[in-house]
């Protein structure tokens, strides 16, 4: 969840995380592929894994920070316990992903959507969807004072427009350093100058 939340990953982002797409001798972490949940003829869903990602500007390259980094080696050497533990009873087919249980079995798209509100109301936060995430992960960059375009690679929007459109009425900071420019530099009128022109006629 901590992972979605700092990059802003989409759900099909997460669940399509292998291990090829961490780098740990050079600290980064890479959106290369994709996997969503598609809806069969028969009313059943089922998982599809995409060797892309959403848009060529979704396929993007983060810094790992030290302490994410610390969380998937935990969850790496945790996964290689698991194979030796489970021997010929680990599922193979998955072998490479990230995020796979004791077992060796993908998450699946629908438990990462079910799993997340039960999440947060034993952390006692308030009901939101997985994707909405994203959306706070943009909000903190713009508090801290990031631009938009920066926030449009970090989330991997297609072009500058989308990021804008969504998170512009957020920018209160640029408005604010705008507008002290303008008060700086052009001479506002006194206060005193706005009574009306009848009030001295008697």
């Amino acid at each position: 969840m901590l992972v979605a939340a700092f990059y802003g990953f989409r759900r099909g982002e997460v669940l399509g995380l292998k291990w090829d797409a961490i780098d740990f001798e050079r600290n980064t972490i890479s959106i290369k592929r994709t996997v969503t949940t598609i809806s069969t003829d028969d009313g059943k869903q089922r998982d599809i894994e995409q060797q892309s990602a959403k848009t060529k500007s979704s396929l993007r390259t983060l810094p790992l920070i030290g302490s994410f980094r610390d969380y998937f080696l935990q969850v790496k050497e945790a996964q290689e316990l698991n194979k030796q533990v489970c021997g010929n009873c680990y599922n193979y087919e998955y072998d490479g992903f990230v995020f796979v249980d004791e077992m060796g079995e993908r998450m699946k798209g629908n438990y990462l959507t079910s799993a997340f509100p039960k999440f947060l109301e034993r952390h006692g936060l308030r009901r939101m969807r997985f994707h909405d995430l994203r959306h706070s992960c943009a909000s903190l960059l713009l508090a801290n004072g990031v631009p938009l375009k920066h926030i449009q690679e970090w989330l991997g929007h297609s072009d500058f427009t989308t990021t804008a459109n969504i998170y512009a009425h957020l920018d209160y900071r640029s408005k604010i350093t705008s507008a002290q420019a303008m008060e700086t530099g052009l001479a506002l009128p006194e206060s005193g100058n706005f009574g009306s022109k009848w009030s001295n006629v008697t």
